[in-house]
């Protein structure tokens, strides 16, 4: 027992802390003093116990404060010994004490506080001693003896100190292993062995010791347990020391030094603690010079330290692996610390050198080299471009010298199947820099080190593409380094990179804000980087202070770019860029000169090595030289550089080239002009006689001179001479081209230079190069021409005669020396040349005419416009235009009213009803003069009495061609009946009746409808139809008539018992229906589908005939009209649906009764409805149709109602057309072709039926053929071969009825038909003005219509005959579709008289005047006395009907969309001669043609003649409508018959007419007109692309044209076909509309609306284009719509602008993943920044939309954050620094942090020196932040926002760290979003970043968040 208690005495006596023990002796003696003490002690205590042993009476609670009280005493008594047991016993009391006596109770805390606060030695000694065994013993908890102890502590005496700590020391250690290694604290605050190291100084020394004693016992439970509990400790021992005195920095080194020296003792377990040196140097203070003493202390111990270990460990063969990779990280993390912070000079050298001990001991215990390396070498890259010492730049030199041949030593590329792009390849700039040192050291390493580098950069230039590879070990967070091997690796394989980032410089300042620019077009980094270069020399130049971070790039950043630049040097595909980019760099940084001179010699060497020469790229590296000399300290190396290459010895290719080389260096560089000049000499060309090369450089060299410098060149002009008198032509063409920049300065008179020159002048017509350079200098004679008449005639005969000069097989030669000629010739007077060149005019025309080339036409554009304005400007006023003598036929229609009608004209009007009603008037003449006598007559009942009696005399036969008649013939009679009420309403009470018009026609309606129910059946036909042509004349807005006609018809449409009055109701009904008012459209469909159903229900064929021609009227105003514009969309888009459905059902009713009547097959039915796509629907509405009458055998009486049925059918493609069914418009014409004899050969016969039925359907088909070739034509949907079968068919029908006497009335109205169709055809081919028709036919055709009315014939076949040859000059009487009229005067003058080909009216055409006024002058003595009355009546109404349709003037009421003037044409006579150049290029493109026989004149030539005209101040009266048609085809036509011609652009004549259209529309109406068809969205849509984008582009010129209702028309044609047409189309809508915006007044148009409802939909329409993305071939349209798109939106009302692009804050960008409107939201934030960055919005719209931005997930936001980035760069520094502040601040709050510090990276990086450098990339973005925020935040600029800034990223750092690591706790988030989910994905890099960053800018922060942020545990799993 008492060996036991001995053993325990020994170990309590030990102490807290063992001193250590060095030898045995010492062992010895202390073991003995150990052994006396516990024998004295034991007995000792014994005493004591004895003495205090007797049982104690029991205490009172009163007492229990006095317990201690005489223990307490004896602790004071003077023995010591006395002392410690009296202290034993308090502890040995306090164990055994009940409750409230024990160590927690007050007594109890009382008692040890006394203890330990003794003044005696003894007493403290023994009370820690005792309270180390409370605590050991469980009792008392570990917390509390801590808490004593250090109370005690910063009480005590300082003799007590270690005492203390050696106690707290033995506790600590206590509780870690109780703990079992897993102890840890709070807060650093809270650990133990920082409240010790801040109680006070005197603790450092003991508390370093118990350090290592608990390193050195706790190994055991693991040493990362160990070195992870004392982190806090040691990282606010470094931390603290800015914040305390000097002994801090004392006690920190102590301390490492300490720890790293303790770690040699067990290297197995020294890697954990140098891994934790570490990391907790990273924080070590470097702001002073003591800072970085510290730092290089540190890390010279961890260097010390780090080789001990690896050669122990290495001795053993363990861990070499792991002990490899210490030393890599080692080296990475104080070489990286070097890059960050390179304030003080003479720092890096000893770091490096250190480091280089590292690597030493590595190799030479035989390890390998590893790939971890290469962030090292990155850092030495960044350190030896920093570095301005020679000593630390020799020093760098050697350790990556020894780096890379270990690499080389060890193989590190041996095995590999490909070659990886090496970092060691950016050294190769800096190190050539290093050549030019002068100390001899740093030039041989660096001599040395560049062999290695240049074998490593020939070695990856021969290497392959697919051989060469790209490594991707780019860090989660950028250093400096790695940013620069980053982009060199983007750059070197684009092609693997992804296309979703671009980089920084494409939206930096250099940049221009106007819509091309500012949409990151794809441009090459190294284009943007020398744009921004230089754009810096011009800012330096402008202004001697730049802006802080272009200061810092323009010092720090040039040798990092060249670095970079030099490697691209050697790619395949972008060293020609890379060295501009080196020159430009070389312009902008001076320091740059002579590496940059190295670097030329240096890469020269390589592309002349044998297995590389590269001979492009060698001189591309020559050419780099000159731009060296914008320096002028430069320019004498330069010099001495090219020199010795013009020795008269040398190679001659070397001595040109080195000519070229000193004239571009004086170019940068006037100071090397005498050396320049002493190259340059007049003797050189003698010396050189037979080099050429030589003389061609020094020739080319003056030239260059000359145009830079004309003065300088005037010290030249020897040379130029000897130049121009050498016998080289490529010497003296380019010395003319000398003599002419000298010329174009007037600085030489060019007469008297060209009086000296001229007898050298060689043969220039066998060489185009020298004719070229003639050319320009001759233009210089322009401006003294007047005085130099005879030279100057000499200079334009030589100009003349080289553009005019042929050389066939060579035209492409000589097609620049003509082009030239022809730019000289326009700088001459035209006078003075029409003066000198004979036949000026008329030969400049034919050359015209005959060239083919695109340069050179151009050029003869320009020539012949100047031309056109020299005639217009010296045109003869005030002179008559030559009048065209009108021909006969003219004359007998003007004579036709007062020969026919002239006597007895109401018993005439009853004999020639037809004539009447349009010749004749019957106003009374007293009205007509608009007297002011009170007894007018009222002239309404004149005209009723003239109704009643022409409607009785009107017989209409149950014939539809006649109702047609008569129903055309009804129009004049109301319009003048209409003009005759509303004149006496003027004259006889002109203030009482307010719209007289409408008076007018309700009252002519009431008489029209009394008239019709009381007259006979024969009268009422007639009235009903009169009711329609008065409803047809009346203007739209005339409601209340047009409702009450329709309701009367529509009553009488369904009375099945008079047949006379459904089939002219339903015709006119139609008719009434094509001419509501836009919003009638109820009325209009009531009566569409009253017609349909009577058409089936009807049991009479005449009825369903009629209806079937009023469905055909109807269908042609269904999808034309403009809606309403109060009515929404969605109604629009309704009715279209309707109109739609209406045409599909009146197609398949048409087709399905024609079927059924002829007994035909369905398939006629069928094959339309596979065209139209009829839903199911209209079978049912047409089920009526089944109940159709069984007498349908006999169709021989009603064949005019299946002919109606056709005629319906036929009127209906234009609304077929417009629903965008062309094939069935096509269908339709095939249909009708093939029911025609003789015709339908053309076509496959679809069906089969009997020949009643053929004849029957031919009878209709004759008749509606005009009709669709007419449409057909004008669409562009019949070719030429069809019209001439077309035409041939005709005839060969009408040849063979006449030959055969028709007997059956249904052959005598097939013969009537056809004639009248084939007249009809004939001239909507001829009037079209487009297809030629031979001469013969038409003529053959006019001799059968002859044989029809001539011979004694039935007189259906003599109606066919007259109307035949009337409809064939243009008369269109029976027509359904509008017709347009001819001018009075048939002929322009202008016609050729002979010719095989017919084309234009017919009446025009002087080879047919003889027969048509032979045939006229027959049909008129018919019309004047006929054996026959019906002939006569027949006779009188077709020469009526043509009299009318020429001089008839008064436009229809319905709009045509075109702006006319008050005389309704806008053609206005101009008088032209006809030898003007206008009139002979108008005349030769009216008799363009192909069919004729001669030259074809080249595609290219047409397209020229029309830009020529395009731009003439005015034009002939022609037929332009007829012109502009021919030629939209001839393109065409041509196309085989021409070579192709790559130059011409596909479509160019076809764009050429519409631009001329356009040009002179508001001139003449047929321009006007083509224009409006061409507009029509039905037609619109089928015209080519570049046809449709050139419409769109000139809206603004369309505008002018068209009038209100058809601009609003246009505007919705637009919005409806927007949104379904190509990127390219919407660009040039964009155009067209920027330009409406621009020539308009925005508060002052009318169709503002429009323009902005179309911006509406355009914007929708617009694509997802990234801002970041590099651009494809395929995105370029993208991005020019997009362009165009913010151009026109910088245009538009601010008002409407801001209301549109506004974005409602409580949106979110994504919410439920709905993603059209996120896209959306997305492309209006975009716009409003793309419009700021323009200027056309203020900056504080985008402030509006900061919050919102900023809050939204990244995903979606991206873009924009980008658009934002590149608004802000124009902003002011002060903008920016705000931009930032609150991009922190949100990022403490927001949902997606991720989204505001990508918006942070965005904003830092582009304001950042290392700007250049970054790639845009949400991943870059984010990993360069501590990289661009702390150089940003280094600027002393920065400084007023730098506290807040920091402040808040380590909020939000610290906040993301919580969440993160789920330690999230309430409190935390109540004043913040929670985090989404959404941006778990990026936690662990989010987290590192902002770690890392903030670590970087830490000394912005106090000490105790410095602190958190040290000890933040950031691992790879974090939250996962």
């Amino acid at each position: 027992m008492r060996t036991v208690l001995l053993k325990v005495m020994l170990l309590r006596l030990d102490g807290p802390v063992n001193e250590p023990i060095t030898n045995c002796t010492d062992v010895c003696h202390t073991t003995r003093r150990r052994l006396l003490a516990a024998v004295v002690v034991f007995n000792f205590r014994s005493l004591i116990l004895n003495t205090v042993s007797s049982p104690p009476l029991p205490l009172s609670p009163s007492l229990s404060m006095d317990s201690y009280a005489p223990l307490l005493e004896k602790t004071r008594v003077p023995q010591p010994s006395l002392q410690k047991f009296a202290v034993i016993s308090i502890f040995s009391k306090l164990r055994s004490a009940p409750k409230y006596l024990d160590s927690e109770s007050e007594p109890g805390r009382e008692a040890i506080s006394q203890c330990l606060h003794s003044t005696s030695t003894a007493v403290v000694d023994q009370s820690v001693r005792e309270l180390c065994r409370l605590v050991t013993d469980s009792q008392m908890d570990i917390p509390r003896g801590l808490l004593e102890l250090q109370s005690a502590l910063e009480g005590s005496d300082p003799k007590y100190i270690d005492l203390f700590v050696k106690g707290l020391g033995f506790l600590v250690r206590f509780g870690f292993e109780k703990n079992n290694g897993s102890w840890r604290f709070s807060s650093t605050e809270t650990h133990p062995f920082v409240k010790v190291l801040s109680c006070r100084p005197e603790v450092q020394s003991e508390l370093v010791q118990q350090v290592l004693l608990f390193m050195a016992q706790n190994k055991r439970l693991g040493m990362v347990e160990v070195c992870e509990f004392l982190r806090p400790f040691l990282n606010y021992s470094i931390l603290r020391i800015p914040f305390s005195d000097s002994s801090s920095s004392l006690f920190a080194r102590h301390l490492v030094s300490s720890m790293a020296s303790l770690s040699c003792s067990f290297p197995l377990e020294a890697m954990p603690i140098l891994k934790l040196l570490m990391k907790c140097t990273k924080y070590l203070p470097r702001k002073n010079s003591e800072g970085c003493t510290n730092y290089t202390y540190f890390v010279e111990c961890m260097v010390d330290t780090y080789t001990v270990v690896l050669r122990n460990l290495a001795g053993r063969g363990l861990l070499i692996t792991e002990a490899q990779l210490c030393g890599v990280e080692m080296l990475e993390i104080v070489l990286s610390l070097c890059t960050c912070h390179h304030g003080f000079s003479g720092v890096n050298e000893p770091i490096v050198e250190l480091g280089k001990r590292i690597l030493f001991v590595q190799r030479d215990h035989g390890l390998q080299y590893v790939p971890e390396l290469s962030s090292s070498v990155l850092s030495l890259f960044v350190i030896l471009i920093q570095s301005e010492l020679e000593h630390e730049q020799l020093s760098i030199l050697k350790i990556f010298h020894f780096l890379l041949k270990w690499k080389c030593e060890n193989g590190y590329d041996i095995g590999r199947t490909v070659s990886v792009l090496s970092e060691e390849l950016l050294f190769v700039f800096p190190v050539i820099s290093l050549m030019s040192s002068p100390s001899k050291c740093v030039k041989g390493a660096a001599t040395e080190l560049l062999v290695t580098l240049e074998k490593l950069l020939v070695k990856t230039l021969v290497a392959t593409k697919n051989e060469l590879a790209m490594e991707r070990r780019f860090p989660s967070v950028s250093t400096p380094g790695f940013i620069v091997f980053r982009l060199l690796q983007h750059l070197w394989f684009q092609d693997q990179y992804s296309s979703s980032s671009f980089f920084f410089l494409n939206f930096s300042s250099s940049c221009k804000a106007d819509g091309k620019e500012m949409l990151n077009l794809p441009r090459s980094w190294a284009s943007l980087l020398r744009q921004y270069s230089l754009w810096i020399v011009d800012r330096r130049k402008s202004s001697p202070h730049l802006y802080m971070p272009q200061e810092l790039f323009l010092n720090e950043m040039p040798l990092l770019l060249s670095a970079v630049a030099g490697v691209l040097v050697i790619h395949q595909s972008l060293g020609s860029a890379a060295l501009d980019s080196l020159a430009s760099i070389g312009v902008m940084d001076a320091k740059l000169g002579v590496p940059l001179l190295l670097a030329i010699l240096f890469y020269n060497d390589i592309f002349t090595r044998n297995d590389i020469l590269n001979q492009n790229m060698l001189l591309k590296s020559l050419g780099m030289l000159p731009s060296l000399g914008s320096h002028s300290v430069m320019i004498p190396l330069i010099v001495q550089t090219i020199m010795p290459m013009l020795h008269k010895d040398a190679k001659p290719t070397l001595y040109a080239t080195a000519t070229r080389l000193l004239c571009q260096t004086w170019e940068t560089n006037d100071r090397t002009f005498g050396s320049l000049q002493g190259a340059l000499l007049p003797k050189r060309f003698n010396e050189f006689v037979s080099q050429r090369n030589i003389c061609i450089s020094i020739a080319a060299s003056i030239r260059d001179v000359c145009r830079k410098n004309p003065d300088r060149g005037v010290d030249l002009i020897l040379s130029v001479s000897a130049c121009i008198e050498n016998r080289d032509p490529v010497v003296q063409a380019l010395g003319f081209q000398s003599l002419a920049h000298l010329c174009e300065a007037d600085v030489i008179d060019f007469y008297t230079a060209w009086d000296v020159i001229a007898k050298h002048l060689l043969d220039y017509s066998t060489d185009p190069a020298l004719a070229h350079s003639i050319c320009l200098l001759l233009r210089w004679g322009a401006m003294d021409a007047e005085a130099y008449p005879e030279a100057s005639k000499n200079v334009l005969h030589i100009l003349w005669g080289i553009g005019t000069s042929a050389h066939p097989g060579h035209d492409l030669k000589w097609a620049k020396a003509r082009t030239s000629a022809f730019v000289a010739l326009i700088q001459y007077e035209v006078s003075h040349a029409d003066k000198s060149i004979p036949e000026f005019k008329n030969r400049s025309l034919e050359l015209l005419f005959s060239e083919t080339n695109s340069n050179v036409l151009r050029a003869m554009e320009e020539f012949h416009v100047k031309i056109i304005t020299y005639e217009h400007v010296t045109r003869r006023r005030l002179i008559k235009e030559k009048r065209v003598a009108g021909s006969k036929i003219e004359k007998l229609l003007d004579v036709f009213p007062q020969v026919i009608l002239s006597s007895e004209e109401r018993s005439n009007a009853k004999k020639l009803p037809g004539a009447a009603l349009l010749s004749l008037s019957f106003t009374p003449k007293d009205v007509s003069n608009q007297g002011p006598s009170r007894g007018l007559r009222d002239p309404h009942a004149g005209y009723e009495n003239a109704m009643v009696e022409i409607a009785a005399s009107l017989q209409l036969s149950r014939n539809i061609f006649f109702a047609l008649l008569s129903l055309q013939s009804w129009d004049p009679f109301v319009r003048r009946w209409m003009r005759a009420d509303i004149l006496y309403f003027d004259a006889k009470s002109p203030p009482t009746v307010l719209d007289k018009s409408s008076k007018a026609a309700n009252d002519i309606l009431k008489s029209m409808i009394r008239i019709a129910e009381e007259a006979i059946p024969r009268s009422s036909e007639n009235v009903a139809l009169a009711i329609g042509a008065l409803c047809s004349v009346l203007p739209p807005s005339a409601h209340t008539v047009k409702s009450t006609a329709s309701e009367f018809l529509f009553n009488w449409l369904f009375q099945h018992e008079h047949e006379h009055r459904q089939w002219s109701a339903a015709i006119s009904l139609g008719l009434i229906s094509s001419c509501l008012h836009v919003t009638d459209h109820e009325q209009k469909f009531q009566i569409i589908t009253g017609l349909v159903e009577v058409l089936g229900s009807s049991k009479s064929i005449l009825v369903k005939g009629a209806c079937g021609v009023g469905l055909g009227f109807s269908c042609q105003d269904l999808l034309t009209r403009v809606e309403a514009t109060d009515n929404s969309n969605l109604d629009k888009d309704t009715r279209k649906m309707q109109e739609e459905d209406l045409v599909r059902k009146i197609v398949k009713v048409l087709s399905l009764m024609i079927c059924k009547l002829t007994q035909s097959s369905s398939d006629i039915v069928e094959s339309l409805s596979a065209y139209i796509m009829p839903d199911a629907s209209d079978l049912d509405a047409v089920k009526t149709a089944d109940l159709l009458c069984e007498n349908c055998d006999d169709l021989e009486e009603d064949i005019w109602g299946v002919g109606g049925l056709v005629l319906g059918l036929a009127s209906s493609v234009g609304a077929i057309y417009r629903a965008g069914a062309h094939d069935a418009v096509l269908k339709i014409k095939d249909l009708i072709i093939s029911w025609i004899p003789h015709v339908n050969s053309l076509v496959q016969n679809f069906d089969s039926c009997s020949e009643d039925s053929e004849i029957v359907l031919s009878v209709g088909s004759c008749l509606a053929l005009p009709i669709v070739v007419t449409f057909c034509q004008r669409v562009e949907l019949m070719n030429d071969s069809e019209l001439d079968h077309l035409v041939n068919g005709y005839r060969e029908l009408i040849s063979d009825l006449v030959s055969v006497k028709a007997s059956s009335i249904s052959r005598q109205c097939l013969l009537m038909a056809s004639c009248i169709g084939a007249g009809g055809l004939l001239a909507c081919i001829l009037n079209e003005g487009v297809h030629p028709i031979e001469v013969e036919c038409v003529k053959g055709l006019l001799e059968l219509f002859r044989e029809c009315y001539s011979n004694p014939s039935p007189p259906l076949i003599q109606v066919g005959g007259v109307f035949g040859v009337v409809n064939a000059m243009g008369a269109g009487a029976g027509i359904l579709v509008h017709v347009h009229p001819l001018t009075s005067s048939m002929q322009t003058g202008f016609e050729r008289k002979e010719s095989r080909y017919l084309r234009g009216p017919l009446l025009s055409s002087p080879v047919c005047e003889p027969n048509l006024t032979s045939l006229m002058q027959e049909i008129f003595l018919v019309a004047q006395n006929s054996d026959g009355h019906q002939l006569q009546q027949y006779a009188a109404w077709a020469v009526s009907f043509l009299r009318h349709h020429l001089w008839y003037k008064e436009p229809l009421n319905i709009d045509s969309g075109i702006k006319t003037s008050e005389a309704g044409s806008k053609s206005v006579s101009q008088f032209f001669s006809e030898d003007s150049v206008v009139m002979r290029l108008c005349l030769w493109l009216m008799h363009l043609d192909v069919s004729e026989t001669g030259p074809i004149a080249h595609v290219g030539t047409v397209a020229t003649v029309f830009r020529c005209l395009s731009r003439a101040p005015r034009l002939p009266v022609l037929d332009w409508g007829a012109i502009i048609r021919r030629c939209m085809r001839y393109e065409a036509k041509v196309a085989e018959l021409l070579p192709p011609d790559s130059s011409l652009e596909e479509g160019i004549l076809r764009k050429q007419c519409l631009q001329f259209s356009l040009a002179h529309a508001n001139q003449f109406d047929p321009l006007a007109t083509f224009l409006d068809e061409m507009s029509d969205l039905s037609r619109f849509k089928t015209l080519e692309l570049n046809l449709q984008s050139c419409l769109l582009i000139h809206l603004a010129d369309l505008i002018k044209v068209f009038s209100g209702s058809r601009i609003e028309k246009l505007f919705n044609d637009l919005t409806y076909y927007l949104p379904s047409v190509t990127s390219m189309l919407r660009s040039s809508c964009w155009k067209g509309l920027y330009q409406c915006l621009d020539e308009a007044s925005l508060d002052s148009v009318d169709y503002i609306s429009h323009i902005e409802r179309c911006m509406e939909v355009l914007f929708a329409q617009l694509p997802v284009l990234g801002a970041a993305a590099i651009i494809e071939v395929d995105q370029l349209s993208s991005v020019e719509e997009w362009s165009e798109a913010i151009r026109c939106l910088g245009k538009a009302r601010r008002v409407w602008l801001l209301t549109f692009l506004q974005v409602a804050e409580e949106d979110p960008v994504r919410r439920d993943g709905q993603l059209t409107q996120s896209v959306e939201l997305i492309k209006k934030m975009q716009a409003k920044a793309k419009l700021v960055r323009m200027g056309s919005l203020p900056l504080t719209e985008l402030g509006r939309l900061k919050a919102y931005i900023l809050n939204s997930e990244s995903h979606g936001i991206w873009d924009v954050l980008i658009e934002v980035v590149a608004a802000l760069q124009r902003a002011e520094e002060s903008v920016k620094r705000q931009w930032v502040a609150d991009a922190v601040e949100v990022s403490c709050i927001s949902s997606y942090p991720s989204t505001a510090l990508q918006f942070l990276g965005l904003l830092c990086g582009s304001c950042c020196k290392y700007m250049p450098l970054l790639i845009v990339d949400q991943h870059a973005v984010l990993s360069d932040l501590p990289v661009t925020l702390t150089s940003l935040m280094s600027d002393s600029s920065w400084d007023v926002v730098a506290e807040s800034v920091v402040s808040n990223l380590w909020a939000s750092t610290e906040r993301i760290y919580k969440w993160a690591t789920q330690k999230v706790c309430s409190d935390d988030t109540a004043n913040t979003q929670p985090i989404d989910e959404s941006e778990s994905y990026m936690a662990v890099f989010l987290l590192r970043v902002m770690h890392r960053t903030c670590g970087y800018l830490k000394d912005h922060l106090p000490l105790d968040k410095q602190l958190k942020l040290a000890n933040m545990v950031i691992l790879e799993n974090v939250g996962f």
